[in-house]
């Protein structure tokens, strides 16, 4: 269910789109440029059937919120969110790599797969990213290699909370 394309266009009158990054389900991941702060950034883009749909729109838009207060290396950063007439977004840190389901795929390819030091050093990240993001009343509950990404120093990022549930009001 793709979104209309918006390479080349201007979100919210700032974030200029550049390329599709991925596309799922529910949104839309482009690279775009910040020329405010003139940084590279992640634009996740709501689908546009969902962005008539206030429930779907609120959710998201908690997501938004709470993601952006958890403040941990291996957490994606959440900058900001808003909508440009009916389409919803949120802003990302960009994270340049590939995500862990990527990595796998090429590892096995070639016959291989992770070492165990790096197994446990990515398992003991994100197993620290998720018991932050828990003490903080948030449970991912979609943790799978397409939503780690490891970054150019190889460090693993958890990103999309999408379905997160938020637990006794915190976080």
């Amino acid at each position: 269910m793709s979104q209309p394309s918006w390479i080349g266009r201007s979100l919210g009158g700032r974030y200029k789109i550049e390329e599709l990054l991925g596309e799922g389900g529910m949104s839309s991941v482009y690279k775009a440029t910040d020329p405010n702060l003139r940084r590279t950034v992640a634009v996740k883009l709501i689908h546009p059937h969902l962005s008539k749909d206030p429930e779907f729109v609120s959710r998201f838009e908690e997501e938004a919120a709470a993601v952006a207060r958890l403040k941990h290396p291996n957490v994606i950063q959440v900058f900001d969110f808003d909508h440009d007439a009916d389409t919803y977004y949120m802003v990302l840190e960009y994270v340049p790599g590939e995500t862990l389901q990527e990595r796998l795929k090429d590892l096995a390819g070639t016959g291989n797969r992770l070492t165990a030091k790096e197994t446990i050093e990515i398992a003991s990240r994100i197993s620290g990213a998720l018991h932050y993001a828990h003490e903080r009343g948030m449970i991912h509950r979609d943790v799978k290699p397409a939503n780690i990404i490891l970054d150019d120093r190889g460090q693993p990022i958890l990103m999309d909370f999408g379905i997160a549930k938020i637990i006794g009001g915190k976080v």
